[in-house]
């Protein structure tokens, strides 16, 4: 397989400028107006972000991409499915709820927001998985396989159980319904180390199935019928008491997440864009977020969602570590192994190497990138 073309531009924007309108630039020059737009349907995905969040993207980045699809003669509208654990994005009405309240309005960024797996997260549509190993029939929110177009718009950061969170994981994870989240999270179920536990309970509040109880002694325990995997109990944790014991469980929802992202590009127009900032060490489904782990970097467009991942990856492993934060503490901790790589120095425990190796196994995309940038 040829180089994929990975465009890149930095955050720098001089009086006269903006950044929405250099993102603008960027896209247009990455190519995605050789997509027929014309009266077509497109799905926006992106991740609107848990209420008290602050690290999601603005509206105003997802506003810029709306009317590039515009000017193309397209129909764009801004999509997400529901989530499985505690938090207010569980539900259509909630979910909505949320987008607006962290303004993803139809005034701010020009179109609606549709929730693609619909009121309770049922509305699905079963995909085939062409080379799926783990995945044959992925559960796909409908909205989103009803469009013509699809184009991903990625917060680039860490991720507790993923090591980062892209293209893919916004793809995979991101357009899986309630059901197709679990199949992707039920590989592996998390166990607690006790002599670390303190009985802080906040695994507990985290925890949206009641999987998770306490002894007398104030140590917590998950009860593995009751969980689903989705692992925010291990994403919650400060004291590092909880942890996956089926080390082949991370890599087989790596696995997943790529079969699940095949199942939503294959066969139509797509485009995806990764803007790395704000790069915080936990996903934007947390109702809280950490100082950034990495400067900000710049925006990256492309038409494989491979090679942008890794362009992003290689992009943020050139950088130096912020003082103050969780990478900078991991780093600075009795006994540390550098392994020279800031996502998994971040979170040792969930890799994320298995995930592009397995989208390039599968014809998804390839890792191998020329990098382009535009002014």
């Amino acid at each position: 397989m040829e180089k994929a073309k990975v465009y890149f531009s930095d955050l720098r924007a001089l009086p006269g400028t903006s950044l929405p309108e250099k993102l603008k630039k960027l896209i247009r020059r990455a190519g995605i107006g050789e997509i027929d737009f014309e009266k077509k349907m497109t799905a926006i995905k992106i991740h609107f972000g848990e209420p008290g969040n602050l690290s999601y993207l603005r509206p105003n980045w997802a506003k810029a991409v709306a009317d590039i699809v515009k000017e193309f003669g397209g129909r764009p509208f801004l999509t997400d499915c529901n989530t499985l654990y505690v938090g207010r994005r569980k539900d259509a009405l909630e979910h909505i709820e949320s987008a607006y309240e962290n303004g993803f309005t139809p005034f701010s960024t020009g179109c609606q927001v549709i929730i693609a797996d619909g009121l309770k997260g049922t509305d699905e549509t079963y995909v085939p998985v062409e080379g799926g190993e783990l995945v044959q029939e992925a559960k796909i929110g409908t909205a989103i396989m009803d469009a013509d177009v699809f184009i991903s718009l990625n917060h680039f950061k860490g991720h507790e159980a993923t090591g980062f969170g892209g293209a893919l994981k916004n793809i995979g994870m991101g357009c899986g319904s309630r059901a197709g989240k679990m199949e992707m999270h039920n590989s592996g179920k998390p166990a607690v180390n006790q002599e670390k536990c303190v009985g802080c309970k906040t695994c507990a509040k985290n925890c949206a199935h009641g999987a998770i109880s306490f002894d007398e002694n104030r140590h917590a325990s998950i009860t593995h019928g009751k969980c689903v995997g989705c692992e925010r109990c291990l994403g919650s944790c400060n004291f590092d008491a909880i942890f996956n014991e089926n080390s082949s469980a991370v890599k087989e929802l790596d696995m997943k997440i790529a079969e699940y992202s095949k199942a939503v590009v294959d066969g139509r127009p797509n485009f995806h864009i990764n803007l790395v900032i704000d790069v915080s060490p936990y996903c934007d489904c947390h109702g809280e977020n950490d100082v950034p782990i990495l400067p900000d970097i710049g925006m990256f467009a492309s038409f494989d969602p491979v090679a942008l991942d890794q362009a992003c990856v290689d992009a943020c492993n050139a950088q130096n570590p912020l003082p103050g934060s969780l990478l900078d503490d991991r780093m600075h901790e009795d006994g540390f192994c550098d392994h020279h790589d800031h996502f998994v120095n971040t979170t040792p425990e969930a890799g994320w190497e298995d995930c592009l190796i397995h989208a390039e196994k599968i014809g998804l995309g390839t890792r191998e990138y020329d990098l382009i940038t535009v002014k």
